[in-house]
């Protein structure tokens, strides 16, 4: 490994700044978002199922995956616009008089659009790895990186509703990613069903726009690997000496004051255990 040291006045070693290939951060936004009374889109069983029971509830949302898109604002320039789709697995349990609940599971989408800058760049970057892009491609200017981190949802409410009580302005969904739905292992109900299972959800996420950057710093040390190679199950490290290093949660004993007002929520707030 190149050493990237002189040797400064008085024999003091000195380490030079080092060049490095990241991405820059143009901006950013932290959402907190309520989403109400989203339609559920359940599998066949699951449908089967609701459509016979009384009553329904739901014990947990999991995020399955975000769909993100990014293009440029023509009346507002460096600034661009993300669309993000979010798909959930919501899961909850069908209820018949007093026999035991079946478990349901399907689908519910939200949507939403974020607008932010992210700068413009003359260069264009290319790849010995890039094969060659369509002719419409070829044309486009390089747009930011867009990420996206969100949690698990929490879900607020749910109801039943009978489907000629459901609202008529509702949208139809669009075309679902084969992999989403084949992620449920049966077919979802798009229509047809008797009655509709709605949830409202509480959604934090965080979006981003980056753009490739050469930077300079001062490095204090290489990273170098700390921990030995191992290609044998009993010498990986101990569980209880892991255990004894985590800090015990003691706020987690005892109920909040109003001094933590305001202060981010305890993690986690919710598991969902399926």
């Amino acid at each position: 490994m190149p050493e990237n040291t002189h040797e400064a006045a008085g024999g003091v070693e000195a380490r030079q700044p080092i060049c490095i290939h990241t991405h820059q951060i143009m901006d950013s936004c932290l959402d907190k978002d309520c989403v109400e009374e989203l339609r559920v889109y359940l599998t066949t069983q699951s449908q089967a199922a609701l459509d016979g029971a009384t009553t329904a509830k739901t014990r947990c949302a999991e995020l399955l995956f975000v769909d993100v898109g990014v293009e440029p604002l023509a009346y507002k320039h460096g600034h661009y616009a993300i669309d993000l789709t979010f798909y959930y697995r919501i899961i909850g349990d069908a209820i018949l008089g007093g026999t035991r609940p079946t478990t349901i599971t399907g689908l519910a989408v939200f949507a939403k659009r974020v607008v932010l800058y992210g700068g413009k760049c003359g260069a264009k970057t290319f790849r010995s790895t890039d094969e060659l892009p369509c002719a419409d491609e070829l044309l486009h200017s390089e747009l930011p990186l867009a990420v996206v981190e969100a949690l698990d949802p929490m879900i607020l409410s749910a109801k039943v509703r009978e489907v000629c009580e459901c609202r008529r302005c509702e949208t139809e969904l669009a075309d679902i990613p084969a992999n989403i739905v084949e992620s449920f292992g049966e077919q979802l109900v798009l229509s047809g069903e008797s009655k509709r299972l709605y949830v409202t959800i509480g959604q934090f996420s965080t979006v981003r726009l980056e753009r490739e950057t050469q930077i300079s710093v001062e490095p204090r040390e290489y990273c170098a690997p700390t921990r030995e190679c191992c290609d044998e199950e009993c010498c990986e490290e101990d569980p209880c000496e892991m255990f004894s290093r985590i800090d015990f949660p003691m706020r987690e004993f005892f109920p909040g004051s109003r001094k933590e007002e305001g202060k981010e929520p305890r993690p986690p707030y919710q598991t969902c255990g399926c």
